[in-house]
């Protein structure tokens, strides 16, 4: 069940990082998981006139995160434990959109999956598994969230 819609999520996400803008928003947040995506700049190029292999990091961890914190509430100290990544293909200098699946959630951690594209053709660039340290001492209960082992 989702605590947070994607307007929730931006705000929260604008909070968590004060003083410099993201360049990436949520664009859906349901049951089914959150989409992100991140506009094109020129400073996301790397040489050979790809998207550099951080932008892609940076957004599979970003929409982890808000993958995590759509389910359990506006909790700023869910932390980053373990992500893998693994490029797929050279992403063109075009925008970036990117799916993420909670694969598992419990008491103190979460594991989610994440795919990244590109905006300019829609292939697959990236794909990213992703974990996530829960804080022991939420601000909401998420007891109904822990799914059988």
């Amino acid at each position: 069940m989702v605590a947070m819609n994607p307007d929730d999520l931006n705000e929260f996400l604008a909070m968590a990082f004060p003083g410099g803008q993201m360049p990436m928003r949520v664009t859906r947040a349901d049951d089914d998981g959150v989409e992100m995506v991140r506009d094109y700049e020129d400073g996301s190029l790397r040489p050979g006139g790809t998207i550099s292999g951080p932008v892609l990091m940076a957004l599979a961890d970003g929409i982890a995160y808000m993958a995590v914190v759509s389910r359990i509430g506006p909790e700023p100290l869910t932390v980053t434990s373990h992500l893998a990544i693994d490029f797929l293909r050279k992403p063109p200098p075009a925008g970036l959109r990117a799916e993420a699946e909670i694969i598992k959630i419990g008491r103190r951690q979460a594991v989610i999956a994440v795919r990244i594209h590109s905006e300019q053709d829609d292939e697959l660039v990236a794909y990213s598994t992703v974990t996530y340290a829960l804080p022991s001492t939420p601000t909401v209960p998420r007891a109904d969230l822990v799914q059988p082992s």
